[in-house]
């Protein structure tokens, strides 16, 4: 088989709630829902992590953050963790990114590690391609020169601020928030990333196939979407003054953007809130358009594989917090999942079954196929974990999603100096462990959700019914909380044998129920 073109697109702090294909009535997203219309979309993709980073490095090993450890923003991707960018290089393909988010192009955490082109729309000094440039030749090149050469100094010192407890701490204070947020460019510059994007796919040739990677942080906190967005979901906004002066205090104070509420939101707060994020969905949804024309029209467009998936989403004051740091509700770890491959995929779908979205790495090495034999990863296990066996209805993993959520250090060292009584109210040294099982009951599909927290079963949901996770139903439910309970310290169980083999030096050690599994769909004998 010939091996396709791969684009993976991650939408960082992208809500599943908040686009029309999931169902949100308030939507402006036309050019996503009909990319999920002509695709495959997954109802309850879940995100193996709450955060960037170890989402990230979920998505680019196929591990959970317990196995691959990079779970804190000090620490690195080891070697003995293979990298998706190292593996496809391996196996003949030119990998190149296109990324806005500094924890994954800036922080030296590995996540960069394999691509052989980088551009980093984010920090002080981004690196983008030379087309990009504002500037006429020769002025373009040596502006890049002079660029480069600010970039080298400056990367050790933005490392210093993502990994330095006091340095974050000092990021925190309102009057630097403009300065970094803006002028360091924290969400990048993703309208223009995804030009360049779709410039680089209209001139490339194909001598190679091609994985790109292009991450956007359009969604995440500060909100300031332009004001045709703003008008189309808030026209109260611009008549407003009280409104925006709430979306002007939130820009300024980033301390609150992860920390849990010592108050509830006021009613007009979390309006504002909901409806600035809505626009700022709205207003990615936009500039992605230019790029989906582009893929469509691509002489290789059949034989193209698109993920579309975000690392997490986002808290707007429900269940009490802010940002994405501590919890393992669905509004952190449920998020969109579409893929599109006309090739192997050639009719719509939309598939209920839970799945986790750490499997985008299995699917892509598998679409990849010719594999390098130097590659440390069980083809057994990329075989079987592929989400085209959930697409055809076999679900290696029983349907069955879990996420782990060990909270950023970084933050909660900064809520002990501002506000150390919320530590202890709102849990946030805990790691949680979450759960999400469908059923057959009685002939219907339910999906329950069982979240433990240190290791104790805490709450549970019944998704179909309550999907906002608002009543706990934890005492009622027996004999199925019991089993929910079982699976998540089943799989807790295999990702520390996992971390523990790896660091040792030994192999993946493949899940005894996926073995049976796979053995059943005739993966191995």
């Amino acid at each position: 088989m010939d091996q396709p073109d791969i684009v993976f697109i991650v939408l960082d702090t992208q809500r599943a709630d908040r686009l029309g294909c999931y169902g949100h009535k308030k939507a402006v997203t036309p050019h996503l829902d009909r990319f999920a219309a002509e695709g495959v979309l997954f109802e309850q993709a879940i995100s193996p992590a709450q955060w960037t980073i170890p989402s990230h490095g979920s998505l680019f090993t196929g591990l959970y953050p317990t196995a691959h450890q990079l779970i804190q923003a000090n620490q690195s991707l080891t070697a003995d963790r293979p990298h998706l960018a190292e593996i496809l290089g391996q196996a003949g393909y030119e990998t190149i990114g296109f990324c806005n988010n500094p924890l994954v192009g800036v922080l030296n955490n590995g996540l960069k590690r394999g691509f052989e082109t980088f551009y980093n729309y984010g920090g002080a000094f981004p690196s983008t391609p030379n087309h990009s440039s504002r500037l006429p030749r020769p002025f373009n090149h040596l502006a890049e020169s002079y660029t480069q050469f600010l970039r080298r100094i400056s990367y050790p010192i933005q490392n210093t601020f993502g990994q330095s407890d006091l340095a974050f701490r000092l990021s925190l204070n309102a009057w630097a928030t403009p300065l970094w947020s803006k002028f360091a460019n924290f969400k990048g510059q993703n309208q223009r990333s995804v030009q360049d994007v779709s410039y680089y796919l209209r001139q490339r040739g194909e001598e190679r196939p091609l994985f790109l990677f292009l991450n956007l942080m359009e969604t995440h906190l500060p909100f300031w979407p332009p004001g045709e967005y703003v008008d189309k979901i808030a026209p109260y906004f611009r008549e407003s003054r009280a409104a925006r002066e709430i979306m002007r205090t939130w820009n300024r104070e980033a301390y609150r953007w992860a920390a849990p509420l010592a108050e509830p939101l006021g009613e007009l707060e979390s309006q504002v809130l909901s409806d600035m994020y809505d626009a700022e969905v709205a207003y990615q949804d936009d500039y992605l358009g230019e790029l989906f024309d582009v893929l469509a029209d691509r002489p290789n467009a059949d034989n193209t594989l698109t993920v579309i998936v975000s690392d997490h989403g986002d808290g707007l004051g429900e269940h009490g917090y802010m940002g994405h740091a501590f919890v393992a509700y669905q509004e952190l770890v449920h998020v969109p999942l579409l893929m599109q491959w006309p090739k192997r995929l050639p009719q719509p779908a939309r598939i209920a079954t839970p799945v986790s979205t750490r499997r985008v790495f299995h699917t892509i090495l598998e679409a990849a196929g010719r594999l390098p034999d130097t590659a440390v990863v069980e083809p057994t296990s990329v075989r079987g974990l592929t989400l085209l066996n959930s697409v055809h209805g076999r679900d290696p993993e029983n349907g069955v999603a879990y996420s782990e959520v060990y909270p950023p250090m970084t933050f909660v060292r900064a809520i002990e100096s501002r506000q150390p009584h919320l530590l202890e109210q709102f849990r946030c040294l805990a790691v949680r462990k979450a759960v999400v099982r469908q059923t057959d009951s009685g002939g219907r599909d339910n999906t329950f959700k069982l979240i433990q927290v240190d290791e104790t079963p805490d709450e549970m949901f019944d998704l179909a019914t309550d999907p906002r996770e608002l009543d706990d139903v934890l005492d009622e439910m027996g004999d199925t909380a019991v089993t929910l309970n079982q699976e998540i310290n089943r799989i807790s169980a295999n990702t520390q044998r996992q971390r523990d083999n790896l660091a040792t030096g030994g192999e993946i050690e493949i899940d005894e129920q996926l073995t049976q599994r796979l053995r059943g769909l005739g993966y191995i004998e």
